[in-house]
């Protein structure tokens, strides 16, 4: 039996979050066309006849601004050094920047196997993938290269054989059933917060996040109760959220509370409000709140 840890890092929007969501067959990580969505390790489990992996979806490395991209960037590096496979994921549908020279560069400390994924080959002409694979070929020693697309599904299975052939033997890590390490509250959280992203404005989303403030277990009735508050930093940004006679929060409540019964199996009744906490993302106690992890260096 083969058993032990896989992370996904790469730059923002690489989409790292898409591949563990196909792979793991359940939506753990929240994805938007937004840069910089997942703002925390998650931890997804699947079994094989041949073992068990535990995936780490990290968040992707940039340079950070505020106290909260401190925190996700070390989350993400450090995730790097304690897991038996790395996957360094790289979009081939955008120009190579110096993010991606960076992620290089921190390739060459880690002494775990490293897989590189080309994803996102659905969006380029084939013939643009030989010269992107020949110029990782000559900057690291990657164990293994895989052009996919976590979109579509093409080459995952290939992937996943090769993070088997790659772990240790060992026994599983956690119970057969078990799916993630996050509990309700933060995933009742994140599925709110992905409709802010979709419905919002480019310029509002690192500037919000979502705080479950009651959470209630479904009654006998089978509806469970959610209120929750979206955070913004600005007066301004308050009537983007809210909308014109309130349209955008109803729209953002309308689609939420439909994920939410999806995920959650019951009837759901949200009740939303958007308050403004300026200067929230420098605010240790509000990151603590929100569920934002801190690195185990930092605490």
């Amino acid at each position: 039996m083969k058993s032990g840890l896989v992370s996904f890092v790469g730059r923002p929007n690489a989409g790292k979050s898409t591949l563990m969501n196909r792979i793991v067959g359940h939506k753990l990580a929240i994805v938007s066309d937004k840069p910089q969505t997942t703002r925390t390790r998650i931890v997804g489990v699947k079994n094989y006849p041949e073992g068990q992996v535990v995936f780490v979806d990290t968040p992707g490395v940039h340079k950070p601004t505020h106290r909260m991209n401190v925190r996700m960037v070390d989350l993400a590096l450090e995730s790097m050094r304690e897991v038996d496979v790395v996957t360094l994921v790289v979009d081939v549908s955008v120009k190579e920047g110096p993010g991606d020279r960076r992620m290089l560069d921190m390739m060459k400390e880690l002494t775990a196997p490293v897989i590189l994924v080309l994803n996102k080959v659905d969006l380029i002409n084939k013939n643009r993938l030989l010269p992107i694979l020949e110029h990782y070929q000559q900057a690291h020693a990657f164990v293994e290269f895989v052009p996919l697309s976590a979109l579509d599904g093409t080459n995952v299975d290939v992937l996943e054989r090769l993070f088997l052939q790659h772990l240790p033997e060992g026994e599983p890590l956690y119970p057969p059933d078990y799916v993630t390490d996050q509990p309700d509250r933060f995933m009742a959280a994140e599925i709110i917060r992905e409709q802010v992203l979709q419905l919002t404005r480019d310029e509002l989303p690192h500037s919000t996040a979502v705080v479950i403030d009651r959470f209630e277990e479904p009654d006998a009735g089978g509806l469970m109760t959610l209120y929750s508050t979206i955070l913004v930093e600005r007066e301004s940004q308050k009537p983007i959220v809210v909308g014109r006679g309130g349209s955008m929060i109803k729209e953002i409540g309308t689609e939420a509370r439909k994920e939410l019964e999806r995920f959650f199996g019951s009837r759901v009744y949200l009740d939303l409000h958007v308050k403004v906490k300026s200067e929230w993302r420098d605010d240790e106690r509000v990151l603590d709140d929100l569920g934002l992890q801190r690195s185990d260096k930092r605490r």
